[in-house]
This record gives structure tokens, sequence and C-alpha cells, in this order.
């Protein structure tokens, strides 16, 4: 038996099988690297995935299996898509009488002509019901004044303390 192992055993097949070991050595190592990495890219706990992966073949296989179907870098983008769509949407609404969805700026509803906001009388701006002074051009809305200043463009007029206070001043002839 052992005449017709060495005869078997020759240098090239100890080459061969050496050549295979190293070949398994390496693609163990290379597949550590990839659970690794591709651990890390999908945003998950990569250091107890290579513990995980540690185990061969078993650990890849449930990496695999286990991962999270995105990188973490399409995730985020998926995010920014999402809230780039919501705030779209934010730009619109809808009737609160019949549900026709309405754009932010419609005074009427298209579709029922029901009064979704008020306009400005000096410059025709859609305004919302709980504003008090018109946001575009700063006249009073429905005759109260402004909360906190004067509007653009009214003179100011003087109060009697200051009407008699610039008459005491001024130079008598």
């Amino acid at each position: 038996m052992d005449e017709i192992l060495s005869q078997l055993w020759t240098p090239e097949l100890q080459m061969a099988l050496t050549v295979f070991i190293v070949f398994l050595v390496i693609l163990y190592v290379l597949s550590i690297v990839w659970v690794v990495r591709d651990a890390y890219l999908r945003g998950t706990v990569w250091y107890i995935w290579a513990i995980v992966a540690l185990v061969p073949l078993l650990g890849v296989i449930a990496y695999c299996l286990l991962r999270p179907p995105l990188l973490q870098i399409d995730r985020d983008e998926q995010e920014l898509e999402v809230a780039l769509k919501q705030r779209q949407l934010m730009q619109y609404g809808e009737c609160a009488n019949c549900g026709y969805p309405v754009e932010a700026d419609y005074v009427l509803c298209p579709n029922c002509h029901q009064r979704l906001k008020n306009q400005c009388a000096k410059c025709g701006h859609a305004l919302d019901p709980s504003w008090t002074v018109c946001p575009y051009c700063a006249t009073p809305v429905g005759g109260s004044a402004p909360r906190g200043g004067r509007t653009t463009g009214a003179p100011r007029q003087a109060t009697p303390r200051q009407d008699a206070g610039a008459h005491a001043q001024a130079p008598r002839h």
C-alpha cells in the first residue's frame, strides 16, 4: 500500500495540492475582506460581520443572506429624493370643499369656486387668513393696522406733543 501511495504522491501532485491550498487560503482572506468592505459601505456594524466571516464559508453565506439590501449612499440618495418629493407636494394642497388639488397661492378652487384665501387689495397676491399685513406690499389686511411697524409709503404724522415742541422751537419774527 505504501508503494502505491508513494508512486501516486509525486512532486507534481504535491505542488498541485499546495497551489490548491494556497488558492483556498487566498479566497478565504479575500472573502473576509469583501464582507468587511461591503458591510462598511452598507452602514452596518462591520467589525461584527468580520468576526462572523471568520467562520469559513458559513460566515460569508450568513452575511449574504442577512446584509442590508442597499448601500448607505443609495439609502441617503433615496431619503433626499423622498424629502424633495415631499417638499414639492407641500406646494400643493386640497380644496376643503371638494378635495380638488390646488396650489398654495390659489385664491379660488378651480373646480368648485370655493374661496381658499383672501386677496390683497393693493397688489393682488394670495394671503393667508391669519395674516394681518400683506408680506408683498405691506398693506394692512382687512383694515387692521400692522403689528410692530408702519406701512411703507405712508407719511408719518406727528403727534400733538411733537407739533407743540416744533412750534416752540421755531424762531419768531
